[in-house]
């Protein structure tokens, strides 16, 4: 869904180009995808994640295996087992009904920016806010992504909230140890 005057994509030659040349059309390891096709994938894994346990599955076949994550308020997570375990599970356990809708996106080369709208239920009150993705691709897959967005609304929620207090603390000690168990990385 656009707003009115805009395109999905900045440069369709872009959107509609293979981040890598596919092993062949019969070839079932072939992960390249068109940068269209794998922010449709995205959307779909986020309007209606069905838990974390399908959550990651999907997302299994989008985010290469050290996938970077980068976003405000938690410190950089680094490689596919650490999404789960230190981004997905933590957050659907604050947010157990959290989805998403893409708005828009643009593509340049192998970099996505996907603008898009989370809602869900923090305690028992409803809450939404915006972010924009910066997805790197390589050969297909996610490699990078860094989240902008301004936390307020989340803050505001949990401070409004405080039955969801000791979820935020394990989301944020899953963080924080993770990072101090992997040296740090930031």
């Amino acid at each position: 869904m656009s707003a009115p005057g805009m395109t999905n994509e900045i440069d369709t030659a872009d959107a509609d180009r293979p981040t890598t040349d596919p092993a062949g059309p019969d070839d079932p390891t072939a992960t390249a995808r068109t940068p269209a096709e794998w922010v449709a994938g995205f959307a779909e894994g986020w309007r209606a994640p069905g838990g974390p346990d399908a959550f990651v599955a999907h997302f299994r076949a989008l985010l290469a295996d050290d996938v970077r994550l980068i976003q405000p308020q938690l410190p950089t997570i680094v490689g596919f087992d650490a999404f789960e375990r230190r981004f997905v599970r933590p957050l659907f356990a604050l947010i157990p009904d959290l989805h998403g809708d893409v708005e828009r996106w643009a593509a340049r080369d192998d970099a996505l920016y996907i603008e898009l709208t989370l809602r869900g239920t923090l305690g028992r009150r409803a809450l939404a806010w915006r972010a924009c993705d910066r997805i790197l691709l390589r050969d297909g897959s996610a490699v990078e992504r860094e989240s902008y967005y301004d936390p307020t609304p989340l803050l505001a929620a949990l401070a409004r909230t405080p039955r969801s207090w000791p979820r935020f603390v394990r989301l944020r000690a899953a963080g924080l140890f993770g990072a101090l168990a992997a040296g740090g990385a930031r």
